[in-house]
């Protein structure tokens, strides 16, 4: 690796597993070093014990004090905040409109767009009283950028990240912060893998045939797109969303959400909150 981030900070939401552990392995190889905040708390510590430059911090993004302590973490830490990423997410509500749950519209929200904007909010308060101008940047989704890609809550989730994005960043960019998102199509995950039972052979055979690229795509691809965004290569780069999808959104494909039953596929505490208040 060339260095590209040495001496910089960042924390990753959603950094224990899929995008998030590619995503810092590749910032620690560059030389950042992380807080990685997640719900896992035996991956992420794992995680960061391996990595060495780096600290676990257990973080619900529906919970803004957990939001702001992880960057707390970083300050106090490592002494700044260069790159906050909000990647955190989950399926969440699948199902015909008609079918859907109010709350688990709700709770798929709560974690993919509300986590977004505490995590832009709280980056920001940091990055305003730092010397070192930062970046921002916020996974969206090929979902976000038309229909038929994503279940309904998800897809309008990925769309309002992208409007937050350009939103943040035309306030941000005279204070010197850069705020962009990265666009994933289909990526074969963990999370995808249990989703669906297919393994890992079968995942990326189909994924190949879905892209004109004949390409199937993996969490470190999405990595190196953040870690650009990150690195000083992309100083005059912001309010940009940066599509990585192998061609597919190209091809026009018939999503298979809309005609599942109602369900909510995420972290039961999700629906819990919600549910209760």
């Amino acid at each position: 690796m060339s260095g590209r981030l040495k001496g910089k900070v960042a924390v990753i939401t959603g950094g224990a597993s899929g995008i998030g552990e590619a995503t810092a392995r590749m910032f620690s190889a560059e030389g950042a070093q992380l807080v990685i905040a997640d719900m896992d708390v035996v991956a992420g510590e794992a995680l960061a014990a391996e990595l060495g430059e780096a600290i676990f911090c257990r973080t619900d993004v529906m919970v803004e004090d957990d939001v702001a302590a992880a960057i707390l973490a970083a300050t106090q830490t490592f002494g700044q905040l260069d790159c906050m990423i909000n990647n955190a997410g989950f399926v969440g509500a699948v199902g015909s409109i008609c079918d859907t749950p109010y709350e688990h519209w709700r709770a798929t929200l709560a974690v993919m767009l509300d986590g977004v904007f505490l995590g832009c909010k709280h980056a920001a308060l940091a990055m305003r009283v730092s010397s070192s101008k930062g970046t921002i940047l916020n996974t969206a989704s090929v979902a976000g950028l038309r229909g038929g890609f994503g279940a309904h809550a998800y897809s309008t989730a990925k769309h309002a990240v992208i409007g937050l994005t350009r939103s943040v960043a035309s306030e941000l960019a005279p204070e010197g912060v850069r705020v962009n998102a990265v666009a994933p199509g289909a990526v074969v995950t963990p999370l995808i893998q249990n989703l669906t039972g297919a393994d890992n052979d079968t995942l990326r055979k189909l994924a190949e045939k879905a892209s004109p690229l004949g390409q199937a795509m993996y969490p470190r691809e999405i990595a190196g797109a953040f870690t650009y965004l990150a690195s000083d290569d992309a100083a005059h780069v912001t309010g940009e969303v940066i599509t990585v999808d192998a061609g597919v959104t190209m091809a026009p494909e018939v999503s298979d959400f809309h005609k599942a039953d109602a369900a909510f596929l995420g972290p039961q505490a999700a629906l819990d909150r919600i549910s209760h208040g």
